[in-house]
């Protein structure tokens, strides 16, 4: 009989890998949460909208935005921003 002792360190260990591996499951793509630019179709899923609506309120200038290239991006914050605005009290 082969008898194996498993340490505290141990247990530790295979908490931190386990709960990176359940990070990596529960993110998106592995996508972090938190990033600060977000592109369209994340907005857009975010305040449930259309692109279309989505286009209004970068012409209103309700929402900033900055173009790199052919992709449009925006600051969670300001995204935060405007739904908090627009929320029913």
């Amino acid at each position: 009989m082969n008898v194996e002792l498993v340490t505290k360190e141990d247990l530790q260990e295979f908490k931190a890998e386990l709960l990176s591996e359940l990070k990596k499951l529960i993110t998106p793509n592995g996508k972090d949460p938190n990033k600060t630019w977000l592109k369209s179709r994340e907005v857009r899923k975010m305040l449930g909208i259309s692109p279309g609506k989505l286009n209004a309120l970068r012409i209103s200038k309700q929402l900033p935005f900055v173009r790199l290239g052919g992709n449009i991006y925006y600051d969670r914050e300001d995204v935060n921003r405007l739904f908090e605005k627009n929320k029913s009290r």
